[in-house]
């Protein structure tokens, strides 16, 4: 299949990108929503900010794609929903893709769909759900010329982990989810950082020609944040999606400026910072 919409997605230079997800409203918990609750102010401040995507759902995709102009962020869809971040969990748990997603995603001009694929302890049922939304997508995706991003999720045991996102870095475990996101032909993949960062060279070979994008996850400091991206990039990976880390920052756009540094320009963990430091909040 040729994927010619993610010419829209990787900068051409640096071949990476930088994808800001704002999609957490679509799985219904209350958290999530902290600091987005305005999403045209929110859209408009990443469209200012400038990354190479943002991750919307169906029912928000308009507020960037209403904009006019060319030089605006690229939109990746968010295709498939699920209630499995809650603490306690409902005593039922789902995972459901939208059924046209890819045609939604044809007309709202999307470069890419994104959806799960979720490991969760004691609950293969929502596993098997994902890799059924993942084959049925994948079908429509390739009649319709969409680049398919699959998100392998590995996730704690939720009574341990304390609600939330829930992730398990283990390596291991890591690695052999996102060898299935390939094997289920993922066009890229959306991975956890492993919590030893030295160990991401093996994700990165794992998914072999399929490039990897790293999740952000929850929300950390500046630094942490920064050292994070620059390691991951160092061993291989094509970019990052990352969500809390730039929307319920206090200075979103100055958190943008000093990740896009990183990818496209080579900056290091130091002189991102200091972007950072500078901007307007």
């Amino acid at each position: 299949m040729s994927l010619f919409r993610l010419n829209r997605l990787f900068n051409p230079h640096s071949g990476r990108a930088l994808d800001v997800a704002v999609d957490h409203g679509f799985f219904g918990e209350p958290s999530f929503i902290t600091g987005i609750e305005d999403m045209d102010s929110v859209v408009g401040t990443l469209v200012r900010a400038n990354p190479d995507a943002v991750q919307l759902t169906l029912g928000q995709a308009r507020l960037l794609q209403s904009i006019p102009g060319k030089q605006k962020p690229a939109l990746v869809l968010r295709a498939d929903v699920a209630n499995v971040y809650g603490n306690p969990l409902d005593s039922h748990i789902f995972s459901h893709h939208v059924p046209n997603a890819i045609e939604e995603a044809v007309r709202l001009d999307a470069v890419a769909v994104c959806a799960n694929l979720m490991q969760l302890p004691g609950r293969p049922e929502i596993r098997e759900a994902n890799i059924r939304s993942i084959m049925a997508l994948r079908e429509q995706a390739t009649r319709f010329g969409m680049p398919l991003m699959v998100e392998p999720l590995v996730m704690q045991d939720n009574a341990k982990a304390g609600g939330g996102y829930m992730v398990d870095g283990d390596t291991d475990k890591i690695v052999a989810l996102v060898r299935q996101a390939k094997e289920l032909g993922a066009d890229l993949i959306k991975a956890d950082p492993t919590d030893d960062v030295a160990d991401y060279g093996r994700v990165i070979e794992v998914a072999g020609d399929v490039p990897v994008l790293v999740r952000g996850g929850g929300r950390v400091d500046d630094r942490t944040l920064l050292e994070r991206t620059v390691a991951v990039l160092e061993h291989g990976a094509s970019g990052i999606v990352y969500g809390r880390n730039v929307v319920q920052h206090p200075k979103p756009a100055g958190i943008t400026a000093a990740l896009l540094a990183i990818l496209h320009e080579g900056a290091d963990a130091d002189a991102a910072l200091a972007i950072v430091e500078r901007s307007a909040a």
